[in-house]
């Protein structure tokens, strides 16, 4: 696995790297360039994603030679050494697995941020508490690969659960990973609320859209918009919102809603809430421009059977199958814990796979 790093140019492209970072760094070295800002701050995000390749390729590298030094020396019967070398070179043929996977993640918004939203299907509390479990199944995702997320918007179910809720989740590469997530989740289980311990199948959606750098313009009109405010809901107590401080905005247009009540300054909610909606209008573009899948915003399948990326069963086998890859694992409960890096690799490269 470790001679992959000699032969794999093919995937790195190490040369051609090298050659563009020395291309960037001259043209940003020139005092001109930012005159034009939009196309310097192109150029430094341009360099930064090469970097994040280039740099992590050369630490395996220098860890490799040492290693193949090392093996050249120790004894056939230093039994210790030879099981030291050898867990070495599993890590380093992780590391390579790792770093060829970044080289798949090579669309213009992958290595952003993510905004994730979760909408319970129709099913009430079933479907309510099934949102809750993925909701619950990405923060713990995030929290296992040292991302961190902030819920921006949430909506509770009227019994259990939540109706939808809209995070964040802050790291390089979030969105490259997890927008293998949109679509609809089908869960099938021994409903907890139902008396008679009758098998249940829920449905919620999933999406999920970059958190674009603030450079990147997109223009939305004061016009094409309506603002509304209301009601953060909550727990109640003392700590309760009794201002009208959340905010609604619809893209008339396109008629994307976007909402936020984390902050109980307006301004704030605001704030965050066109964050969004400029980042829902740049996803749209996007997908409308990726092969025709998408030609509005709007067009999503029904959250009902037939319709599901993926299935978790839970009665009367445990498994979790991507209707899309056909990969699998019987370790339904792992995966509800965040272990979801096998099906989502296995998505991304399938669909890298169809690009070539």
């Amino acid at each position: 696995m470790i001679q992959r790093s000699k032969n794999s140019g093919g995937i790195f492209d190490l040369a051609k790297k090298v050659k563009r970072i020395g291309e960037i760094e001259e043209q940003l070295n020139d005092p001109g360039i930012w005159k034009n800002q939009g196309k310097a701050d192109g150029l430094s995000r341009e360099l930064r994603a090469i970097r994040l390749i280039v740099g992590p390729y050369n630490e395996i590298k220098a860890r490799y030679d040492s290693l193949k030094e090392l093996s050249g020396i120790v004894e056939a019967e230093d039994t210790g050494s030879i099981n030291s070398l050898m867990g070495d070179v599993k890590d380093i043929r992780g590391e390579i697995d790792r770093l060829e996977f970044k080289c798949i993640l090579g669309g213009e918004a992958d290595r952003c941020s993510a905004i994730v939203s979760i909408n319970a299907g129709a099913g009430g509390t079933e479907s309510c508490d099934w949102a809750s479990m993925l909701l619950r199944m990405y923060l713990r995702w995030a929290e296992d690969h040292g991302h961190s997320f902030e819920i921006v918007d949430q909506l509770s179910g009227e019994e259990a659960g939540i109706k939808s809720a809209t995070f964040i989740v802050r790291g390089d590469f979030t969105y490259g990973y997890l927008k293998a997530e949109t679509g609809v989740h089908r869960l099938v289980r021994i409903s907890p609320f139902d008396s008679n311990r009758r098998r249940h199948t829920s449905f919620a959606s999933v999406d999920v859209i970059p958190d674009i750098d603030k450079d990147i313009k997109i223009e939305i009109s004061e016009n094409d918009l309506r603002i509304d405010t209301y009601r953060s809901s909550g727990a109640g107590g003392q700590h309760v919102n009794v201002t009208d401080s959340a905010v609604r905005i619809t893209h008339i247009p396109t008629g994307i809603v976007v909402q936020c009540q984390k902050e109980r300054s307006q301004h704030k909610n605001k704030a965050t809430a066109m964050k969004i909606l400029r980042a829902r209008l740049y996803e749209a573009k996007r997908r409308e421009q990726d092969e025709g899948l998408m030609r509005a915003y709007g067009e999503k399948k029904k959250i009902e059977w037939g319709s599901q990326i993926r299935s978790y069963v839970l009665h009367p086998y445990r498994m979790v199958k991507d209707h899309r890859t056909g990969e699998q694992t019987s370790g339904a409960e792992r995966v509800l814990d965040g272990g979801l890096d096998g099906l989502i690799e296995a998505y991304l490269k399938k669909t890298a796979a169809q690009k070539k």
